[in-house]
């Protein structure tokens, strides 16, 4: 999915230590410019991903590619919208920087509706059968 808005926040970064090693999350805050604007957070998770985000000024326009993710913890949902990729907006419609085009499967023609055929004027039933 993608969201285009205003990169108005950077949010401080949590370092942890798992049986994996060390680990790193941080975030940011875009806003959009609909006609009544909304704030959004998105979660980056590891060095890689929070280095995407140092080279973006505060106030510029930026095009966001995420995936929604929730998860269940004691009878209560989390939602986390984790950031996969951060570009500046170009104008238009399209990113600075576009994605490969994916496959796409060809269109198929769907059936013509069957044509009824029409009653003589003469006729007193007006139904079409």
């Amino acid at each position: 999915m993608d969201i285009t808005g205003k990169f108005i926040k950077i949010l401080p970064e949590v370092r942890g230590e798992s049986q994996r090693g060390p680990w790193v999350r941080g975030g940011f805050v875009i806003e959009t410019e609909d006609m009544y604007p909304r704030q959004v957070a998105f979660t980056l998770f590891g060095e890689d991903r929070l280095a995407m985000i140092n080279g973006i000024a505060l106030n510029s326009q930026v095009v966001v590619t995420f995936s929604p993710e929730s998860r269940e913890y004691q009878e209560r949902w989390y939602t986390d919208l984790r950031c996969i990729r951060v570009v500046p907006f170009a104008g238009g419609t399209q990113p600075v920087a576009t994605p490969a085009p994916a496959a796409t499967q060809p269109i198929q023609a769907q059936p013509a509706a069957p044509a009824f055929a029409s009653q003589p004027a003469d006729s007193d039933d007006d139904l079409p059968f």
